[in-house]
């Protein structure tokens, strides 16, 4: 196996001398035997070195920057007990992601609310809870918030999100900060938004917020939202730069990627140099923290051949919707026969899932070496948004999740059972 090839899985994984998959020290033919399929598998170790990386990467080049977890992209309370562990933030959108994130353990001086169409109970929630900031995303937030705070006595922290007009290369689905966007205020907005709170006895403005996309490669694009954002920056104390940095899915998307040390070189410089050093910076990764550490194992049930082989695996778009919703991609592979370079009988494989919809297709072009019936199939890079958009579609409960590390396995999340599919019917 190239290195490449091992980039995209947790880091430590390997092939042990029976050319199985080690994932955290853990045999993945013998997860699959103990957890059962499909499963998401997420390596601890590699999952704490990627926080740790973000913490050290914003400390060398902004000391006492803030750094925290995008939690939409893995809601799940073991994870984020561990980002909290490792002295992160959190950054929830909803107030189903607060009760989340304060149940992990949070300080509410440690979480900040985004959201486009936060409700008065979500409002009130992080009023309540003292949250360290609410991220104001347009006028109506910003009415409901005033007239909420005023009503408890209180002066809430507040940031706007801007947004800077400046489109990253990336796909429609998760493009967030040009012009026409369902995120953020404009500039002209912002500027009477800024105008607003600094006249209000119920809001304390404490920064600006952009966050221009997801899956960003090229790191120019953060200079250009910092010069966009720059104008409006005079008297706060915080600028949060969103997140946005990509993930190799895939071993070719290897060598374009960036690093997280590279990433906040970036970015930091962008601020020093156009708004200066006066203003405390931010970062909310999430994909990035949490991508490359997890896996999903599958089982595969049949084999078929017409004009492609069709490889269909105890899952699917249930548990992995990005390849359905924007053509995301993904490799995958037998976890005790790998593709390495020219294997024999390595076969052009569609992987495919067990839901009746025909887009239901996790990798179009795998290389699978002679796949067959109750193979232990594998999809690196599945730490973000699998476990969060996890949902029952045909009735398939929900995978578990597995904790690996030091050679030793536990379960965090158990595997839904089928009796919970009714659980809520009354």
């Amino acid at each position: 196996m190239s290195a490449d090839q091992l980039a995209v899985y947790p880091r430590g994984s390997a092939l042990n001398d029976r050319g199985h998959l080690v994932l955290g020290g853990c045999d993945a033919v013998d997860l699959a035997r103990e957890h059962g399929t499909p499963a998401y598998v997420v390596v601890e170790p590699d999952l704490r070195e990627q926080a740790r990386a973000y913490q050290r990467a914003f400390e060398a080049h902004a000391p006492g920057a803030h750094v925290s977890f995008a939690s939409k992209a893995c809601p799940c309370t073991a994870v984020l007990r561990v980002l909290e562990s490792e002295g992160l933030g959190c950054d929830v959108a909803s107030g189903g992601e607060l009760a989340l994130a304060l149940n992990a353990g949070f300080s509410p001086d440690r979480i900040h609310l985004h959201g486009n169409a936060k409700s008065d109970g979500e409002l009130e929630a992080a009023i309540g809870h003292g949250l360290r900031q609410v991220v104001i995303d347009n006028g109506d937030d910003l009415e409901r918030l005033e007239r909420i705070a005023g009503e408890h006595g209180l002066v809430q922290g507040v940031s706007i999100r801007v947004t800077p007009d400046v489109r990253g290369d990336t796909h429609d689905g998760i493009s967030t900060g040009q012009a026409d966007s369902k995120f953020g205020l404009g500039l002209d907005e912002t500027r009477a938004a800024i105008d607003r709170i600094r006249a209000s006895s119920s809001l304390r403005l404490d920064g600006l917020h952009f966050h221009i996309g997801s899956q960003l490669f090229d790191l120019d694009v953060f200079r250009r939202a910092v010069a966009a954002i720059a104008p409006l920056a005079d008297g706060v104390g915080e600028v949060n730069l969103g997140g946005g940095l990509g993930v190799a899915y895939t071993a070719d998307q290897v060598a374009g990627l960036p690093s997280v040390d590279e990433y906040a070189r970036v970015k930091v410089a962008a601020v020093r140099d156009l708004i200066g050093d006066r203003v405390r910076i931010s970062d909310e990764p999430g994909r990035s923290l949490v991508g490359r550490s997890g896996v999903t194992l599958y089982t595969v049930q049949t084999v078929k051949r017409n004009v492609s082989t069709w490889v269909a695996v105890d899952g699917g778009m249930a548990d992995n919707l990005r390849p359905m919703l924007y053509g995301a991609g993904y490799e995958a592979q037998i976890a005790d026969r790998f593709v390495v370079g020219g294997t024999p009988g390595a076969t052009a494989c569609r992987v495919v899932g067990k839901h009746c919809e025909s887009s239901d297709v996790l990798v179009a072009d795998a290389q699978l070496d002679a796949p067959a019936p109750g193979d232990v199939l594998v999809t690196p890079v599945t730490g973000a948004y699998g476990y969060a958009m996890a949902n029952t579609y045909n009735g398939v409960p929900r995978p578990p999740v597995v904790f690996v590390g030091e050679g030793r396995s536990r379960v965090v999340v158990r595997r839904e059972r089928v009796d919970e599919l009714w659980s809520r019917d009354v």
